[in-house]
């Protein structure tokens, strides 16, 4: 086959196999599209026309028979194994979980860290954010449990939000990695726990003491025994016992699973491989960023945005400083943090979210790192609600988090013309509880959402995540694990934000239970302050919360039998001038029931009757 033949055939064989993993990558569809497209409009004349997966890029710098090439080549293979190992363990524990919000939201994220406890792959389904605080999570916890102290078996946990990922139901265990007595790895997981104890409402906790319990960086698992004292304390706290301590058992499982595989790959690499593996990552990775970076206009930039809140709207606004030594974001100037309200953000939150929306935006293409997170700094004013001081209340921290990006995207807007998107309408969190017959707690979690932002080139997708990429309960698991009946569950016409691309359509759901009362906590957004447009598009339709169709309170509520709760969630926001929208393609959308007639005419300017194309 010769030398170049069996690269080029080494090549093709593994962009197969990332591709059948790409449909994963739904929350970075947008931007991946959009830079393939540019990508092919630039020429490269001292590439050889191999075929190659785009994600590999920026590290292959294809240059054929050089020995810098072979290195590629091997890191290419090891890294694809990481992550293909990290995949395994996503879905050992989707399906050994106890809960819908891990098991069928997948409310997680599962990360490979190194000796160090730097991340260096991750599963191609995990929550983004929760991959940007895991890595300083766990050199948090390590400063009380130091890897010298360490021994095979040991589980390490906490979900003090300060340290983790700013609320207590997010669960961080890490599960150190030995071979021959010597750590040299981590794998951590970040997961949404059914229940932490505290208030059942959603916004009007004063501290994070009313929110529930408070775990420190503790011990687990000691030299592989349960440390059961923890385990009683837990279980006598939380209100679904069996959910939450399936789930921490399946999270140990899977991340010893991980251990396994790490070990197989060492067994096949040397510990040095693995080492040498890791500082290539990340130093690469690195070096992307940058380069990425540098092609910005260097320069200040400013962005804001408002949200809804709780009873009052919360405005967040950034100074966005693009330099040679990289980037910083400073959040001096958002509203000051809540006494009165969980909706208060911690620094690492803040720090994670910026992160990804950088991230999205300017290297989209390499899978997440901490090599990425490099060049990147966020500053904010201690006090804020971006930066919220211990003891605060933070248990609805996503009513500000989710709209960082939003701010982010205002003000890069004219140093990344056609890589920023507009506003999504994610997401709104339902959670479902009450009391069997046999007297058994269940609690039913569903993270519905609303529709994708637009982006130049691309209309917004409908229902679709961001900046996450949860997935919704399915209707036969929310109707068989509760007394609850889902209705509807359809797309809202006109509800994508116009624009020359449009946003993507919110959803419309309505639940009812027909035997027995059932306890619900709703929490909406987007309802006062719809998602917003960029580049002259328009803003999504709102959110909507009706009880048999009248507004209603966000508290707590039973919703008795023959009461229809409706869910109307909102669109996401368009991009570039309505006027300028392909006519086709308003047709086909009018044709479709994405867009009424009324609004082809008052919001494109496009009259009726609808053209071939689109009939």
């Amino acid at each position: 086959m010769g030398e170049n033949g069996e690269i080029k055939y080494c090549l093709n064989r593994f962009y197969r196999r990332i591709i059948s993993h790409r449909r994963n990558y739904q929350v970075q569809e947008n931007f991946l599209q959009l830079y393939r497209r540019r990508s092919r409009d630039t020429t490269n004349q001292s590439r050889p026309s191999l075929v190659y997966p785009a994600i590999w890029v920026p590290f292959v710098m294809m240059n054929v028979a050089t020995s810098r090439e072979f290195e590629s080549i091997t890191l290419w293979i090891q890294w694809s194994r990481l992550i293909s190992i990290m995949d395994e363990v996503d879905v050992a524990l989707v399906r050994t979980s106890f809960s819908t919000i891990v098991g069928e939201t997948r409310d997680f994220a599962v990360v490979m860290l190194d000796k160090h406890a730097r991340s260096i792959a991750q599963s191609q389904m995990s929550s983004p954010a929760f991959t940007c605080s895991l890595p300083s999570a766990t050199r948090r916890m390590l400063e009380d449990f130091p890897s010298s102290s360490l021994k095979p078996g040991d589980v390490l946990i906490t979900n003090d939000p300060w340290i983790c990922h700013g609320h207590l139901p997010d669960f961080y265990i890490v599960v150190p990695i030995f071979h021959e007595d010597a750590v040299v790895g981590f794998i951590a997981t970040a997961a949404h726990i059914s229940d932490i104890g505290g208030r059942l409402d959603e916004f009007d906790a004063r501290d994070v003491f009313e929110e529930g319990l408070r775990i420190p960086p503790s011990k687990l698992y000691d030299g592989g025994v349960a440390n059961d004292q923890l385990f009683r304390v837990l279980e006598a706290n939380i209100r679904y016992p069996a959910q939450v301590l399936g789930d921490v058992e399946a999270i140990v499982g899977a991340g010893r699973l991980g251990g396994l595989r790490l070990g197989d790959f060492i067994n096949d690499y040397g510990r040095d491989g693995l080492d040498q593996a890791a500082e290539a990552i990340l130093d690469r990775s690195e070096a992307a960023m940058r380069a990425a970076i540098a092609e910005m206009p260097y320069g200040t930039y400013y962005g804001e945005t408002a949200c809804d809140g709780y009873k009052v709207p919360t405005y967040i606004k950034v100074k966005i400083d693009v330099g040679p030594d990289g980037v910083v974001c400073d959040y001096h100037g958002s509203s000051p943090a809540r006494s009165d309200a969980s909706v208060n953000c911690v620094l690492n939150v803040t720090h994670a979210h910026s992160l990804y929306a950088l991230k999205c935006s300017l290297v989209p293409d390499i899978p997440n790192n901490e090599g990425l997170f490099r060049p990147i700094r966020t500053i904010a004013e201690e006090g804020s609600i971006v930066h919220a001081r211990f003891p605060a209340a933070v248990k609805t921290r996503s009513k500000t988090s989710y709209h960082l990006h939003n701010a982010i995207y205002d003000a890069l807007g004219p140093a990344l013309p056609g890589r920023v998107q507009a506003g999504s309408g994610s997401f709104w969190s339902v959670k479902c509880f009450g009391t069997d017959s046999d007297g058994t707690r269940f609690a039913v979690h569903v993270l519905p959402n609303g529709g994708r932002g637009a982006i130049e080139g691309h209309d917004g997708q409908p229902t679709v995540a961001f900046p996450g990429n949860g997935t919704i309960t399915p209707v036969e698991i929310i109707e068989n694990w509760s007394p609850m009946v889902v209705l509807e569950r359809s797309l809202r016409t006109d509800s994508g934000g116009a624009g020359e691309f449009r946003g993507g359509l919110g959803q419309s759901i309505r639940l009812t239970t027909l035997d027995r009362a059932v306890r619900l906590t709703i929490r909406p957004d987007k309802i006062r302050f719809p998602a917003p447009g960029l580049g002259g598009g328009q803003p999504g339709a709102p959110g909507e919360l009706l009880l048999d169709d009248a507004p209603m309170a966000l508290e707590p509520f039973e919703l008795l039998p023959g009461q229809v709760v409706s869910l109307n969630l909102p669109g996401g926001g368009g991009f570039g001038n309505p006027a300028d929208r392909d006519r086709d393609l308003v047709s086909a959308d009018v044709a479709a029931g994405l867009v009424s007639p009324e609004a082809s005419r008052t919001l494109y300017r496009h009259d009726l009757p609808l053209s071939k194309t689109g009939s």
